[in-house]
């Protein structure tokens, strides 16, 4: 990386100013000079480097750069915030000492000055045991310099686990600074901390321009242009405080209360404005961290604490002596509102004994000075009047009161008596009055049902059409534009009467302005914004809906809309779903007024939003998608989510093949969130069983895990059903069942976890059945038993090795990790004495073909495990199908067998014990499916996928080869026709080669075990579709055993279309298995590798006759072209000489497309020697 080619003075580095033409004096800043994902000037994404930001902690506890690991699913971050993937890049805690507390420090390179609108953004993520704790970390943003540290920022008090923002804004710095993160965690708290994405905004002095300044703009002595309007307010907008200058100033009278008060008096009351500095206040969440006049903790304001003793919403005045009437006055001054969302400050002038409202601003701002200005037009002599009122948690501050040179005091003092101070209301801290002066709880205001008789509880709550006020929506702007309402023009097409509209604002920042309705909710999970809107702007300015939990100071995009360089509008709805937590919407928007740009919205309304309304269609779970959602809803809490489809790219539904379906695409850049849920509406209680079915499908290299959950009201959530990893461009069918519920209600959610990143998951068909499901075709036991019944003497037990009882296999099959559930047995001679056995029988089985196939998987302890017989059972009478009580390794063992039932059958796994001191016997993955059983290790794929199957250890750096059939998918491309059957319909694997990179460089696909073999043969067919030039990897044929692995045999990736038949021979000392692998040297490498028509022939060597078809079958196009070409010669044998013949022909070969060339019949030419494998070339193959 370029750091300052151009070899600029120290002051002029990381100063926010690019001073080399290729700005690489702003790299290694804390930030580089921009990010190549994000499109942002000044920011450090952590993907290339660690930006300059350095771990200066004293002990082990401190920060690294990291990505996120999938293999530790739920420590730190699952994601990066970049892009969304374990791809990025962030930094993290590490190693927090477990019985101390602790801070760990970060703090950045040095920085040139800050101007006064900078804005320091970044995304910070929390994750830990503490979430559910009392004590929690802080994480806090300090810049220090010469004067000292100062704080800009702490987390809130209340955080939930996630991406959250952070913004800071450190004010005008005229020197060196650096910035400091820490987190201090108590003991035992468990915290991990990542930051990314850090973005530093109009940081940089302004642009030294030689322009013409506008009519109401003057130079400043650098140079730079700047409104009128900014002198004299307090802040040096130049960067050389010319616009603050003591002799340009001089008429302007400030107060900035570090000595006194200036002639403002506060008045008694319940609450009072107290005057002091961050220094004494101490570091509580919603206190000024440093005053505005100095920038510093020293420095004084004005404040009013919210006090848990003092009487609720307590106002506290503050008033300036009386000035002459006057058309020229105005007044600046810094507020600072934190902490609350209901804290207030007005600003009013009084005449008379009567209070004029000028400005009024509500909510919280976070944790900085915003810049305020009122003009007074005033015909009689008046006093200026300041309100605070500091919601609950919250602090309300002012600083630097500015008067114009027009505000001139009144000589003669004529008597102006501010309003008597409201009396203290009927209610107390925790309640609100209605209408009729009841009083309710505070939480039961705008929760979308009326709780007072009057219905005044929902008035003001966001639904409005503004023609009799803002309906409870505030500005909470602080910058340079801001919401208002404004009466609508003949020409506004979109909207009518008042409206709220963007106008120019006073705020000293650059950025959106944002408005927020009052606290709403909770919500129900159909609650839905709808609005009507304009919007004139060019591409870069937008209108946008945010969902605000103030508990945990999140935000969430829910809408947004680009404007498109002429007047736009529409009426929208925007699900806003179901929220637990009172909640705020806010209404976004940026735009340049200096043009025509305008934006306004109008007539909003919240429908259906009662946390417990009923829809019509709330009962229904089940649903085939074609016609909505049914009674299903978005869990809207995450950026991760179920999609409303026909597909895109992903194939077809399940119900016609050309409906809607639901799908998550895991693949699609910054799906930000842990989970994707599907929601049912809140259900009846349930006296008795049902059985739910529905059809899924996971698809993909990397895809994550879908579960189906119960969440009874009041109780703990149920896991009903899950599947992690690919199951193939197919779609499943899955059943479970729903227990009874007693008394209680409940909902039903389908859940996507984000641990995968490449690939998509499908749901359709959903349909509820009264009764149980009855015995499952396929089962996992990472959920439950499935039905099996244990009987005996010993004790089968369902479990993981992570939380088992019982001595079992390190890992299960299924998900090949610790936590991982199976069966298993203890067959110890104290649980199972010799001869006694323990039997696990399955539910009755009804056979739906002819022959069906039972394939488990089984595992045996070493030493003396006793033996495992299964038996099939019909109709009483059993017929043993497996005995067996030595095992070669500690591996997981497949068997199959085929069954050809006359009736309901079912099988029975018995455990005999053999008299050992210790042992065990364990069973995974039960599966039932039509059709008899092929031979081990050798498969077709049309039922399913044999056994064959990708290692799930993430350790592997291995991607998943996918199951699919010949339908043609954007997504996942492949041969248009199976091997098997020659058609569309058939079904083979495949591996699209270029998902591989820096997740993965290898894609794995393993047989069972298998015996040690003999002059065995393993035959099978492959399909190599890559573009020579993006063919820089190879498939291999690997033999893995206790001993290690060897390649049997390989092939380059360019290979041509067509299905080709291989043959390789095989011979094994011990167990082993057998494994195709893609792999790239390097990349890209693009194309799709498919295998189809796997046979293994144990003590059968290829020398013999193979026992199926070995010419190669093309692809359709070109049967088609080899038939009009026989045609063509036909005609020209009876019509021409054989020369003429021959001459015709030859110029037809050469003629023909490489495509054509490459698609030769029969096996590849393959000569053995030893272990290496050697392609031959064959006329028309490339070398």
């Amino acid at each position: 990386m370029v750091v300052n080619s151009c070899s600029s003075a120290a002051e002029q580095l990381c100063n926010f100013v690019c001073d080399c033409s290729d700005c690489s004096d702003e790299n290694q800043c804390g930030y580089l000079r921009g990010s190549a994902v994000l499109g942002t000037p000044f920011t450090c994404d952590f993907e290339d480097s660690d930006c300059g930001w350095q771990d200066v902690g004293t002990s082990t506890y401190g920060w690294v750069r990291g990505r996120a690991s999938l293999a530790k699913w739920g420590m730190g971050p699952h994601s990066d915030h970049t892009v969304g993937t374990d791809l990025g890049w962030f930094l993290v805690t590490m190693s927090p000492p477990a019985k101390t507390t602790a801070t760990a420090w970060l703090r950045s390179p040095d920085m040139w000055e800050a101007a006064a609108a900078c804005e320091i953004r970044a995304w910070y993520h929390l994750s830990g045991r503490w979430l559910n704790q009392t004590e929690r970390p802080v994480l806090r943003l300090a810049v220090a310099h010469r004067d000292g540290v100062v704080e800009l920022w702490q987390s809130p008090e209340h955080s939930r686990e996630g991406w959250h923002p952070l913004v800071a804004y450190p004010g005008r710095i005229v020197e060196q600074f650096q910035l400091i993160f820490s987190l201090t965690q108590p003991p035992t708290c468990g915290a991990e901390v990542a930051l990314d994405d850090i973005v530093f905004r109009n940081c940089g002095l302004p642009e030294v321009g030689q322009q013409a300044c506008g009519a109401q703009e003057s130079r400043c002595h650098r140079g730079s242009c700047l409104a009128q309007r900014r002198f004299c307010d307090g802040t040096d907008d130049c960067g050389d405080n010319s616009d603050e200058g003591a002799a340009q100033c001089k008429n302007f009278t400030r107060c900035s209360f570090d000595y006194d008060l200036c002639g403002w008096e506060t008045a008694a009351g319940p609450a009072v404005w107290g005057r002091n500095t961050s220094l004494n206040l101490g570091t509580s969440y919603s206190i000024p961290t440093r005053d505005h006049s100095n920038n510093s903790r020293a420095g004084f304001f004005l404040h009013v604490s919210s006090d848990p003793t003092a009487q609720a919403g307590g106002t506290a005045q503050l008033s300036s002596p009386t000035f002459q009437a006057t058309n020229s006055c105005s007044l600046v001054l810094y507020c600072h509102l934190h902490g609350s969302a209901t804290s207030s400050l007005s600003i009013s002038y009084v005449t008379n004994s009567t209070k004029h409202l000028m400005r009024e601003r509500t909510g919280d701002l976070g944790s900085c000075w915003v810049r305020e200005r009122v003009d007074f037009n005033v015909m009689d002599p008046f006093k200026v009047l300041i309100e605070g009122v500091a919601g609950n948690g919250g602090t309300v501050a002012v600083d630097d009161l500015i008067l114009s040179q027009g505000c001139v005091k009144e000589k003669e003092k004529p008597l102006v008596t501010l309003p008597s101070q409201a009396r203290a209301g009927p209610c107390a801290a925790d309640e609100v009055a209605c209408g009729s002066g009841d009083c309710i709880a505070a939480e039961l205001a705008c929760d979308f049902t009326h709780t007072c008789a009057d219905g005044s509880d929902e008035e003001r709550c966001g639904t409005t059409t503004f023609e009799s006020g803002a309906g409870g929506w505030h500005d909470v702007s602080v910058g340079r534009l801001r919401w208002a309402l404004q009466k609508a023009t003949e020409s506004d097409i979109f909207l009518t009467g008042t409206f709220l509209a963007l106008q120019t604002g006073e705020g000293q920042m650059v950025g959106p302005a944002k408005a927020r309705s009052p606290l709403l909710g909770p919500s129900g999970p159909a609650c839905t914004m709808e609005m009507s809107y304009h919007i004139h702007s060019d591409p870069q300015g937008f209108l946008a809906i945010n969902v605000a939990d103030h508990t945990t100071g999140s935000t969430q995009l829910v809408w947004q809309t680009q404007g498109r360089g002429s007047t736009t509008g529409d009426h929208v709805r925007v699900p806003l779903g179901e929220r637990s937590r009172p909640f705020q919407v806010e209404l976004l928007a940026l735009v340049d007024l200096q043009g025509s740009a305008s934006v306004g919205v109008d007539n909003v309304t919240f429908e259906q939003c009662y946390h417990d309304v009923v829809t019509p269609t709330a009962a229904e779970l089940s649903c085939n998608f074609e016609r909505g959602m049914c009674g299903w809803y978005q869990d809207l809490s995450s950026d991760f989510k179920w999609v409303h489809s026909t597909g895109q790219g992903q194939g077809s539904d399940h119900t016609t093949g050309s409906g809607y379906f639901l799908s998550v695409d895991a693949s699609v850049p910054w799906s930000h969130g842990q989970r994707a849920l599907l929601l049912s509406s809140h259900q009846e209680p349930a006296a008795a069983p049902r059985c739910l079915s529905f059809w899924y499908r996971l698809a993909g290299p990397q895809i994550g895990t879908l579960s189906l959950k119960l969440w009874p009201e009041g109780g703990e959530e149920d896991m009903l059903w899950t599947r992690r990893g690919t199951q193939g461009s197919i779609w499943h069918r899955a059943r479970a069942t729903l227990p009874s519920t007693g008394q209680r209600r409940y909902r039903v959610a389908f859940e996507v976890l984000h641990d995968g990143f490449l690939g998509d998951v499908g749901l359709d068909d959903i349909a509820q059945t009264a009764g149980p499901c009855g015995a499952q075709l396929s089962c996992s036991f990472e959920v439950e038993g499935c039905g099996l019944a244990a009987s005996g003497e010993g004790t089968w037990q369902r479990q993981s090795n992570g939380t088992g009882t019982t001595a079992g296999p390190v890992a299960d099959h299924t998900t090949g990790t610790a936590a991982g559930h199976y069966m298993v047995v203890n067959t110890g001679r104290v649980s199972l004495p010799a001869g006694h056995t323990a039997a696990l029988t399955s539910q009755l089985y009804q056979p739906s073909v002819s022959a069906q196939c039972l394939a488990f998987w089984y595992q045996l302890s070493a030493g003396t495990p006793g033996s495992l017989r299964v038996f099939v059972e019909q109709s009483r009478v059993r017929r043993k199908v497996l005995s067996v009580s030595t095992m070669e390794g500690s591996s997981w063992h497949r068997s199959h067998v085929t069954v050809q039932p006359d009736g309901n059958w079912q099988v029975v796994f018995e455990a005999v014990g053999a008299g050992g001191d210790h042992g065990y016997i364990a069973l995974d993955d039960l599966h039932v499916s039509e059709g008899a059983c092929p031979k081990p290790a050798s498969c077709d794929f049309e039922q399913d996928t044999c056994g064959w199957s990708s290692p799930s250890d993430p350790r592997l750096h291995s991607l998943a080869w996918g199951w699919k059939s010949g339908v043609t998918l954007a997504k996942y491309p492949g041969p248009e026709q199976d091997h098997t059957l020659g058609t569309r319909n058939g079904h083979y694997m495949h591996f699209d080669t270029s998902v591989l990179g820096a997740r993965g460089t290898s894609a794995l696909l393993e047989s069972p075990p298998l015996p040690a073999a003999t002059d065995s043969c393993l035959r099978f067919w492959y399909h190599m579709d890559i573009p020579e030039h993006l063919s820089s990897g190879e498939l291999r044929v690997t033999l893995r055993g206790a001993g290690g692995q060897r390649t049997v045999w390989s092939v380059p990736g360019h290979r041509g279309r067509g299905w080709r038949g291989a043959a390789v021979p095989v011979q094994s000392p011990g167990e082993f298995q057998i494994s195709f692998e893609i792999t790239t040297r390097r990349w890209p490498m693009e194309g799709t590798v498919a295998l189809d028509d796997i046979m293994y022939s144990a003590r059968v060597g290829c020398h013999s006759s193979p026992e199926s078809p070995v010419e190669e079958k093309p692809s359709g196009s070109f049967v088609a072209e080899v038939t009009l070409s026989v045609l063509l010669a036909l005609v020209i044998v009876v019509l021409g000489a054989a020369g003429g013949w021959c001459w015709l022909k030859q110029r037809r070969l050469a003629s023909r497309t490489p495509t054509e060339n490459n698609s030769s019949q029969g096996f590849d030419n393959i000569t053995f020697r030893d272990d290496k494998v050697i392609i031959s070339p064959r006329e028309g193959d490339e070398s």
